[in-house]
């Protein structure tokens, strides 16, 4: 273990004691060649795949107003409650959070996965594919959103051992997904499985095996490659590094990294670990009790956290060297999803509460630094800090792209 540039946070080192490179933008990171795939190349300030497709700049997922509610015999539990977030292209959003904060209800919701008890109860999710017209994936339905599905936006569910069938072999299962969304001739099919599993760092024998056969880091790689089968624009990792040893970790998050990179797709990646987020995400939103608390570059939610959640939960990070000091827990639980208590959420927990934050519940918007700090921009809910005069409809992208402007 070490200790990355944030210089308070343990992050996974490789066999070789080489650390894991942390916060690569996209235009500083190296695109490397793939077998059969041309780098992209910078055109106008954005990214170019070889099919001369844009891979950055717009709006890829918003997802506006959206509440999820559980049916129980105690009531509905509302898990995720007026949720607003968008994803660019060539992005990679993280989801963080305690357990129970709603991080995988929203994932869920935004993949159409939602089962009773659970179901959708408000708002919109709109995916602006590069090929094809824009889709309301909450009024989709049939044909239409099976062509969504996996061609314009696939899942990395969390244990892969679960999500394989264990008496198929894997390329049985390439080619059940790849026939059933883009049929193709078993030629054409032989060779696009073999350049999958290459671009995720495993030989063209592993499709003859079965999921017992792999390790769970070779598992897990062949759930991702099955996943970018058909070049979606949008890929939700659900908790990909989970039960993974940390080299196999570093593996994982490196192929993610590397991916994107080549491919130009997009990621959202749902885990608490916040290790991770520090290592592959551009941007993070944290959710708590439901809502989204804090949403901001990677950099802004590790050097100058805003909210009082994020800042407690930043601080119980172990720090790997320098002096000894006291990890300090957040005290109390949170509440109930049955019967959210009226204004904040945080703040039975929270030692800075305002009067207000009993009666009212704080917006996510931009907010302004404190009077002498010079701060990135970010999206927080808190009274603590004041909402700055600008318009605060607009997604934790075009707040960060605002502050580069302007820094420059």
């Amino acid at each position: 273990m070490g200790c990355d540039e944030l210089g308070r946070l343990a992050i996974v080192h490789g066999a070789n004691n080489a650390p894991v490179t942390a916060f690569h933008g996209p235009a500083a990171r190296e695109h490397r060649t793939g077998r059969g795939l041309q780098p992209p190349v910078a055109v106008g300030g954005r990214s170019m795949t070889s099919a001369g497709t844009a891979t950055t700049g717009g709006t890829l997922l918003s997802v506006r107003h959206l509440t999820v509610e559980y049916a129980t015999v105690r009531g509905s539990a509302r898990a995720v409650d007026d949720v607003s977030l968008e994803v660019n292209r060539s992005e990679i959003v993280g989801i963080a959070g305690e357990s129970g904060c709603g991080k995988t209800t929203l994932a869920s919701a935004i993949l159409r996965l939602t089962r009773p008890p659970g179901r959708v109860t408000a708002g919109t999710i709109r995916l602006f594919p590069r090929r094809g017209a824009p889709v309301e994936l909450l009024g989709a339905e049939g044909e239409e959103l099976r062509s969504v599905r996996w061609r314009h936006m696939a899942y990395v569910p969390q244990g892969s051992m679960n999500s394989l069938n264990p008496v198929m072999r894997v390329g049985e299962q390439f080619e059940d997904a790849i026939t059933h969304h883009d049929g193709q001739t078993a030629q054409k099919l032989g060779e696009r499985i073999a350049y999958l599993l290459d671009l995720v760092g495993l030989g063209a024998h592993v499709a003859r095996m079965y999921p017992h056969e792999l390790s769970g880091g070779m598992r897990q790689r062949a759930i991702i490659a099955m996943a970018i089968a058909l070049d979606p624009d949008l890929v939700i990792a659900d908790e990909p590094t989970t039960a993974l040893d940390v080299n196999v970790q570093r593996v994982i998050i490196q192929t993610l990294r590397d991916l994107r990179d080549r491919l130009g797709m997009s990621l959202v990646v749902v885990t608490h670990d916040m290790a991770v987020h520090a290592q592959l995400a551009d941007r993070v939103a944290v959710m708590y009790a439901g809502k989204i608390v804090e949403d901001a570059e990677v950099r802004a939610i590790f050097h100058h956290p805003r909210h009082p959640y994020v800042r407690r939960l930043i601080g119980a990070i172990p720090r790997v060297g320098g002096g000894r000091f006291r990890l300090d827990g957040i005290d109390g639980a949170a509440p109930s999803p049955l019967a959210w208590p009226a204004g904040c959420r945080f703040r039975a927990r929270c030692a800075e509460a305002l009067p207000e934050c009993s009666t009212v519940m704080p917006e996510l918007v931009v907010r302004g630094a404190p009077d002498g700090e010079q701060l990135t921009r970010s999206m927080v809910a808190c009274h603590l800090h004041p909402a700055e005069a600008i318009d605060t409809d607009v997604s934790g992208l075009e707040v960060a792209a605002q502050s580069r402007k302007e820094d420059r």
